[in-house]
């Protein structure tokens, strides 16, 4: 009954000071050659920094983010092999030189297409997976909806342009995020070089990444480029530095190199990460039982991401109750600590009770220690 009440009592307290994304409001313009910009942190999807954000726009071959990830999202339960067809590798624009007859993994193909771009791989996996091209955007829309993708449309795998394809830097930038959060993805697009393994023929291909912000930007880590005549240069990259990660987005940029240079050193300079350990060990007084205490801890390390002019102004605040009824058990949820910021509860973390010798009701030991008393009665008079 009382750890019922500690729960209703916690869930309220929750109500009241509801977990808030920390805003990072904008204080400066950056000057930018691209017509649309965003760079957010990753782990929030918080914007740190926009430029017409939400303006539908063409994305090229930045569409090929979603292509590959659903490519690996099913190669991650079964990485079939994929026969290219003459249905498949018609498509104009850059390759990864797929042959008629060409047998290879679809791993391989979101390989081709996360690196050279590879409109045949995009082609050839959108063809093999859906059964027509058609039928694959519709997936890809199932998909961004998921992620909340809520100005995008795909009508082709590649980004080849067509009136009804599109997206925001916004929508790009969640792709982006989400899409990092696929080991295999992120294995991919990280590198500057990839070995792309061929069954038939049996070989293994190197493939360059086009994207040179690997090489220009420090803790760059992706992800894709894009271009055609109608939706210009477009980029997403992700970048990593002190436990943070940000994307940024540029459709239609005549410098999309530099643009991101600027965006991302902009996003890392305005937040920061701060760890919390929270390796403290709690004591609480443990009723109905023969122990006095019961230990819990906090389920682990907490990061908390805020405005870097604000890191210093959190407040750490513990909660836990003045006693617990037992019987409990392990991994219980009694408390939670929370990180507060202006008034908002930012981030919160569950304290729970720790693997120990966890005691039993009171009323059992009792008749334990009863039938104890007799045994040793009995053995005692016996002697």
């Amino acid at each position: 009954m009382c750890k019922k009440i500690i729960s209703i009592i916690l869930i309220i307290c929750g109500i009241i000071s509801y977990i808030a994304i920390p805003c990072f409001a904008e204080t400066d313009t950056l000057e930018l050659s691209a017509l649309a910009a965003v760079v957010i942190c990753a782990d929030t999807g918080q914007i740190i920094y926009g430029k017409n954000e939400y303006e539908r726009r063409p994305m090229a071959s930045t569409t090929k983010i979603m292509t590959a990830l659903l490519a690996l999202e099913i190669a991650s339960a079964e990485d079939i092999n994929i026969t290219i067809t003459d249905k498949m590798v018609p498509v104009e624009g850059s390759s990864m030189h797929l042959e008629i007859g060409n047998i290879l993994p679809l791993s391989s193909l979101a390989k081709g297409m996360l690196t050279v771009s590879g409109n045949d791989a995009a082609n050839s996996a959108a063809i093999a997976l859906g059964g027509s091209i058609e039928l694959f955007s519709e997936m890809m829309n199932e998909k961004a909806k998921q992620i909340g993708m809520k100005n995008t449309n795909f009508v082709t795998p590649s980004g080849l342009d067509h009136e009804n394809h599109y997206s925001t830097a916004y929508d790009l930038a969640l792709l982006g995020s989400y899409a990092m959060e696929n080991e295999s993805f992120y294995n991919i697009c990280s590198k500057k070089k990839v070995e792309v393994p061929f069954n038939e023929p049996d070989k293994i291909a190197m493939l360059c990444n086009e994207n040179r912000m690997l090489n220009r930007y420090d803790g760059c880590v992706g992800i894709k480029t894009g271009f055609t005549k109608t939706a210009g240069r477009c980029l997403v990259s992700c970048a990593e530095r002190e436990k943070l990660r940000l994307v940024a987005v540029t459709l239609n940029a005549g410098d999309d190199w530099n643009d991101h240079e600027k965006l991302l050193d902009y996003g890392f300079s305005r937040i920061k990460a701060v760890m919390f350990e929270d390796k403290d060990i709690f004591k609480v007084p443990l009723v109905g039982s023969d122990e006095d205490k019961l230990l819990c801890a906090a389920k682990g390390p907490v990061r908390v991401i805020v405005d870097r002019n604000e890191a210093d102004n959190i407040k750490r605040i513990v909660e836990l109750p003045s006693f617990i009824y037992s019987p409990i058990k392990e991994g219980d949820m009694v408390g939670r600590i929370q990180y507060v910021l202006n008034g908002k509860v930012i981030e919160t973390n569950n304290i729970l009770v720790q693997k120990q010798n966890l005691p039993s009701n009171k009323e059992k030991n009792i008749i334990k220690k009863f039938f104890e008393f007799l045994k040793n009665f009995f053995r005692k008079n016996g002697d």
